[in-house]
């Protein structure tokens, strides 16, 4: 069985801006991981070293997009939507992106200022990929 391959190409963003102030996003997808593990340890299993690399990876584009759709710039359906199809494509279960989105929506909820109008981009996203 081979080993799932970790990120690579292009690096997910650090930072996004919700008003006036700078987001630092690793903080925020290191406590959405660990409630996404806890919900899926197998995963870990599963996808080996590069499990939690990508959870992180993803994460950021997840928290990076939803900011951006707040802030009127990005789409995040559309950018969640593309996200669905190319997991879809290698296999990962959708219901563990849906889920993922949920614990982000969560952390932004109980962290940022805002944070209740970037949790409800997130959830609005975990409601469109169970649809899929």
């Amino acid at each position: 069985m081979s080993r799932t391959a970790p990120p690579s190409g292009w690096p997910p963003p650090a930072k996004a801006r919700l008003g006036d102030t700078a987001i630092a996003l690793a903080p925020l997808a290191a406590v959405t991981a660990d409630r996404y593990f806890e919900r899926f340890p197998d995963d870990l299993e599963r996808y080996g070293d590069a499990a939690r690399a990508w959870e992180l990876h993803d994460t950021q584009h997840l928290l990076h997009w939803a900011i951006g759709d707040v802030e009127g710039f990005v789409d995040m359906e559309h950018h969640v939507g593309w996200l669905a199809g190319v997991l879809d494509a290698r296999d990962f279960p959708l219901e563990h992106l849906a889920v993922n989105l949920e614990p982000a929506a969560e952390v932004v909820a109980e962290r940022l200022e805002r944070g209740e109008d970037v949790a409800e981009r997130l959830l609005r996203a975990a409601v469109s990929v169970r649809a899929r």
